[in-house]
């Protein structure tokens, strides 16, 4: 089952490689050959997979799908280095391409690719539709195609979806719930392009940003990211579908579905997702202003509120060179990539509603030590928190912080420095894109040792660390 689930995965995202060659043959740009061939190998693998258990028929059970999928992103990232190695331009070794493609499907951001302006717009093109199809996760468009094959996703559903909390369904059927999100996800995306699109920008421009905004992927036909554009009314776009997709999916579909936007104001976490934004875009803009990197408020409003959503959503769009703001400025937009936005959106990190878990549960702890006869339960949203969850959190606070300090230590041992090993991997497992020092606009001069680990670290990050290492444990192979 776990073969046949891959195969039909590969055959599906090999039709991925089909748009490319329309753009190459709209634009004559001659780059329709690297697409052809990562069709025809992806393709092939595929079927070699999928063909000869094609009739088998039985259950997933959930250690099965944290196997499909971190082999299917594994296996995902390489089929979708092979149109970036074949292509000649730009020359990218087996090292860059992986990178670059792990960096598009985990909606990192991060790059090793300079002069994106020359570029073949296929290319071009193919850079944003991997982070289209890595925002709301080709698995879960899997498995919302799956029950027309007869297969069960629920499995899969619960490895792949962020957050403490993976037992909700909008609907009776998990299948309905994926093609819900995915639903939602593909009308915000199309919004956002016509909203680029009246804002001045040209239709494929318009197309290939909102690929990357509302995926929170950060990719850019441009060197200069968003500052190209040097647009008021641009800028305000992005920021905008930034927020919407940091924001749950679950939540919007309720939203869409009861045309209630009291919705948003009811949910615990979207509400403190709101208040952080709204908290350090205000103090970011007062301290710019203060200290005059920007001339008047407005100005430095501007540039605040569009890099901290860019930061703290795991976007990684830029505007302006971030790394140089005065004071912890720059350290502070990489330190809320780690609370990152909401459970159920497209961003990477830790998410919103763990740390409101674990933030009730210290100051439980507080007044325990005050009274500490007390029975005093952690609380969101009025409803008792399970201890399972409490639990869980806990865990995953501690996974996270030990795997940051590991990469970090890999990188150190490369050679890199020590503001650049730290921020490389705050960037590449909080999937947020530029980071400080050398990272702070191309990854291109990492040593190839350097650059795998953080190819790890966005897989890491886009499965929420778990996924991918509890395959290293032994308990997930015994019986």
């Amino acid at each position: 089952m776990v073969q046949r689930i891959l195969g039909l995965m590969l055959l599906l995202f090999s039709l991925s490689m089909l748009p490319p060659i329309g753009v190459s043959m709209f634009y004559g740009d001659g780059h329709w050959y690297p697409f052809a061939v990562g069709f025809a190998v992806v393709a092939s693998v595929g079927a070699a997979l999928f063909l000869p258990v094609r009739k088998l028929d039985g259950d997933l059970r959930l250690r099965d799908g944290f196997l499909i999928v971190a082999l299917f992103w594994v296996c995902l990232s390489l089929a979708g280095a092979v149109p970036l190695l074949v292509s000649d331009v730009p020359a990218l070794s087996v090292t860059d391409a992986v990178f670059e493609a792990v960096s598009g499907f985990s909606t990192t951001g991060a790059t090793v690719i300079t002069g994106l302006d020359s570029l073949p717009k296929s290319i071009l093109y193919y850079r944003q539709q991997i982070q289209f199809l890595g925002g709301m996760s080709i698995v879960v468009l899997a498995v919302a195609l799956m029950p027309i094959l007869g297969i069960g996703g629920m499995a899969l559903f619960k490895a792949e979806t962020p957050g403490p909390v993976k037992d909700q369904r909008l609907t009776p059927r998990i299948a309905q719930t994926a093609r819900a999100l995915w639903s939602v996800y593909v009308l915000l995306t199309l919004l956002c392009a016509v909203s680029y699109w009246l804002a001045g920008m040209q239709p494929f421009d318009a197309i290939g940003h909102a690929f990357t905004t509302t995926s929170t992927g950060g990719f850019s036909p441009y060197d200069a990211s968003m500052g190209h554009f040097d647009s008021v009314a641009i800028d305000a776009v992005a920021t905008v579908f930034m927020f919407l997709g940091g924001a749950s999916f679950a939540l919007h579909f309720t939203v869409f579905r009861h045309r209630a936007l009291g919705a948003y104001l009811n949910d615990t976490e979207f509400k403190a997702y709101l208040w952080l934004l709204t908290i350090i875009i205000l103090l970011a803009t007062l301290y710019m202003w203060l200290v005059g990197t920007y001339g008047n408020p407005l100005e430095s409003l501007r540039y605040a509120s569009f890099q901290v959503v860019s930061m703290h959503t795991g976007t990684g769009y830029t505007t302006a060179y971030y790394a140089a703001w005065p004071g912890a400025l720059p350290a502070v937009l990489l330190l809320i990539s780690f609370i990152s936005g909401c459970a159920g959106g497209t961003t990477g990190g830790m998410k919103i509603i763990r740390w409101v878990i674990v933030s009730r549960q210290a100051l439980v702890q507080f007044r325990q030590l005050v009274h500490p006869s007390a029975h005093i339960p952690v609380k969101v949203a009025g409803r008792v928190v399970p201890p399972a969850i409490i639990t869980g959190v806990a865990g995953f606070f501690a996974v996270y912080l030990i795997t940051f300090a590991l990469f970090m230590i890999l990188l150190l041992s490369f050679g890199v420095d020590q503001v650049t090993a730290w921020s490389a991997v705050a960037a590449t497992l909080n999937n947020v894109g530029p980071g400080l020092g050398e990272v702070a606009v191309t990854f291109q001069g990492l040593p190839d040792g350097a650059k795998w680990v953080c190819t790890v670290a966005m897989l890491a990050g886009r499965l929420e660390v778990f996924t991918l290492f509890l395959l290293l444990t032994p308990a997930f192979w015994q019986r």
